[in-house]
């Protein structure tokens, strides 16, 4: 009751887990997702209408482009012209503070150079003098004009004809009669007595101006009732695009936006929810598997959120081409780390959800499918760099081929082809060759182990294989043999060969702490005979512990260390319990110390590791290798595994046992090189061939 209460209260929790993975998901998503507050259609100028035949529904303004009113906006700004006040009351008190400096005249120059200076000040001041920050600002030509306002009447004057302070100053001393006295006149510091009197009139300027752009009009004609704006398969030209873009205008200004906006809001929830649960439909129907791997199932639903939140935030920003973006490296990931099957899926509902998002969705399923696709063929099995670019140059083929296709069907023309699309797809492909560094990232992350991982691990020049190697030869040769005879047992049955191979020559790197202890590494010496039995057996039932230590401390990864965990299960060290056991006949033995701390196998390729290891060591026994002695030692012990119950908590089955034993025994009889037994000449028989040969002459 109990347990049946534990399985109950562990299906309620992971339920609810894969509902708040579900939520997450979906919320992530369309939060991300662009709001588009007008009709949903997708055009743009010298592309084809892909949808029906489009007539108005009502009259509705042309509505020019925002560029359009921009450059009118630039062309009335450019002739406006600006207001400034005339101020009287400047010259009055400058004039008036120059003559009170130089009441005694100008020094070194006749008195009569006072009233010319005078003279020359009140002509500029007539002119017009404007400070040199809003004169520089005002001035873009000659011909610019400037309104003046004296009083009640306001009159336009060219820039040129007024002054700016500097240019005022310049004047003066470049006058015909004062210029020989340059000199002289700079020491005065004349530019004291020149102050702007045309006072920039902000106010009324900023008004009149906007006063000017909001008699702008926005339309530039009519569409009724009835009339027919485009057909499927028009191109759209500038016109019609300026029609569609005014009729989305004016349906966003007749329509209420708070309610179309929460109506695109529950229908992109309804829209991403129907796709996320169709896919963990499929993972429960065919892949149940991986619910029990939450680090497999965080990274699927992680793939299929995090590219629609990439493809949407360039969408809203308007950053770049979402083509460049390497799609494909979503079912790379999910078939080197999973299964193919899963890698399309994975594709085909990532790809469905961004296609909410961008424009021209046809065109944008249509190559990335194609690309997903390719990207699964080319890549059954990463186990070499130069895969990833060649997976990488063909999805690049694959996606230019099939854009080029899409577009060779919408247009009858070749000069009509986007080529700057094809830009986009070399871009992806570099990009792509990220999928290598990484997979790292994901490896660490999900703890998972790539096949590029294990091909590293198999290494035996390097690292902990080739201390086994140095330490302990027999160990290292009896790894090497079992590896290859669980490859062989794994290719039959359809496991990971290559996985297994690779727990092999790792299972037993814990005796390289004591590696007289066993027999593969003795010679002609065994220490266990001067040793208790207890002792003997915590040695080596030591070696499962000591190979966990080790690889612990080379980061060897957690699928690893499982095959030297389970290679011996919860077995027994029976040499040296039944030894044990029949020294004290009288005595109940505690069977614990002479257990291997286990678990038991739980998946096909520990269970192949299992097998393989107590077979081959056990045929080093063996007195005679005749295919019948062979045949009888590998029945007999892996009979004895299924019968102490080893194989309960894995999926292998008895037909993958029984192909098992046949690859052990036709393994074991090539190594060993047996060979039938001739029969043997009967004695009468060969007597009487003596005989015949005696009476020849």
């Amino acid at each position: 009751m109990k347990k049946f209460n534990s399985r109950e209260e562990n299906y309620w929790r992971n339920t609810l887990l894969l509902f708040i993975l579900i939520a997450v998901t979906v919320t992530l998503i369309v939060w991300f997702l662009p709001r588009n507050d007008s009709q949903q259609y997708r055009y743009d100028v010298n592309k084809p209408w892909m949808y029906g035949s489009y007539i108005a529904k009502f009259d509705f303004p042309i509505y020019k482009t925002d560029e359009a009113i921009k450059n009118e906006q630039d062309s009335l700004t450019a002739i406006f012209q600006p207001y400034f006040n005339y101020d009287n009351e400047v010259e009055r008190k400058q004039i008036n503070n120059f003559v009170d400096d130089f009441k005694a005249g100008i020094p070194g120059l006749p008195h009569e150079y006072k009233s010319i200076i005078y003279d020359r000040l009140h002509r500029l001041y007539q002119a017009g003098i404007i400070s040199m920050p809003q004169f520089n600002q005002v001035y873009k030509d000659s011909t610019t004009l400037i309104r003046v306002v004296s009083g009640k009447e306001a009159t336009s004057t060219q820039i040129n004809c007024v002054y700016s302070t500097l240019s005022a100053y310049e004047a003066l001393l470049n006058d015909e009669k004062l210029a020989p006295h340059r000199t002289i006149l700079q020491k005065c510091n004349l530019n004291n007595y020149i102050e702007p009197n045309l006072i920039y009139d902000k106010a009324r300027s900023v008004g009149e101006l906007n006063d000017l752009l909001s008699g702008i009009p926005l339309a530039s004609g009519m569409v009724m009732s009835g009339q027919r704006i485009v057909d499927r398969g028009d191109i759209v030209d500038e016109h019609t695009y300026r029609v569609l873009y005014s009729l989305e205008k004016e349906m966003k200004r007749r329509r209420d936006i708070n309610d179309e906006l929460s109506s695109t809001i529950v229908g992109q929830i309804i829209f991403v929810t129907i796709l996320v649960l169709f896919f963990t439909i499929y993972l429960i129907l065919f892949r149940r598997d991986y619910f029990d791997k939450p680090r497999s199932i965080t990274m699927l639903y992680t793939l299929i959120t995090l590219f629609p939140i990439v493809v949407s935030l360039m969408m809203e920003h308007n950053l770049f081409s979402v083509y460049i973006i390497p799609f494909a490296i979503a079912p790379i990931f999910t078939r080197v780390f999973m299964d193919s099957r899963t890698a399309f899926i994975t594709h085909v509902v990532l790809i469905l959800i961004c296609a909410a998002a961008v424009r021209y969705q046809y065109e944008f399923i249509i190559v990335q499918l194609i690309a997903g696709l390719t990207a699964i063929y080319s890549l059954r099995e990463l186990s070499r760099r130069a895969q990833v670019f060649k997976t990488a140059i063909l999805v690049t083929i694959s996606s230019a081929v099939t854009y080029f296709a899409l577009q060779l069907m919408q247009y009858n023309y070749m000069t009509a082809l986007d080529k700057d699309m094809y830009y986009h797809f070399i871009i992806n492909g570099v990009l792509l060759l990220l999928a290598y560094p990484l997979m790292y990232i994901i490896e660490t992350t999900f703890g998972f182990t790539s096949n590029v991982t294990l091909f590293e691990l198999a290494n035996t020049n390097k690292g902990l294989l080739r201390d086994l190697s140095e330490i302990a030869p027999g160990t290292f040769q009896h790894s090497f043999t079992v590896g290859n005879l669980a490859s062989e047992i794994a290719n039959k049955i359809e496991a990971n060969s290559l996985l297994v191979r690779t727990g092999a020559l790792y299972h037993d790197i814990g005796k390289m702490a004591n590696p007289v202890f066993f027999t593969e590494n003795q010679a002609g010496v065994n220490p266990h005979d001067n040793m208790s039995c207890q002792e003997s057996a915590r040695i080596v039932i030591g070696h499962v512990t000591d190979g966990i230590k080790m690889a612990e401390k080379e980061n060897i990864p957690n699928i690893i260390k499982n095959f030297i965990l389970t290679h011996h299960g919860r077995g027994m060290a029976k040499y040296f319990y039944i030894k044990y056991k029949n020294e004290h006949p009288n005595e109940e033995v505690d069977t614990e110390p002479f257990t291997y701390p286990g678990p038991n196998p739980f998946t096909r390729e520990q269970a192949i590791l299992m097998m393989a290891d107590a077979v081959e060591a056990a045929s080093r026994s063996l007195h005679e290798y005749t295919e019948e002695s062979i045949s009888e030692l590998v029945n007999r012990i892996i009979d004895n595994q299924v019968s102490e119950g080893y194989f309960h908590e894995c999926p292998i089955t008895f037909y993958d046992i029984a192909q098992a034993k046949l690859v052990l025994i036709e393994r074991l009889k090539a190594i060993y090189h047996t060979r039938i037994k001739y029969p043997e000449l009967n004695k009468k028989e060969e007597k009487d061939k003596k005989k015949k040969k005696r009476r020849r002459p």
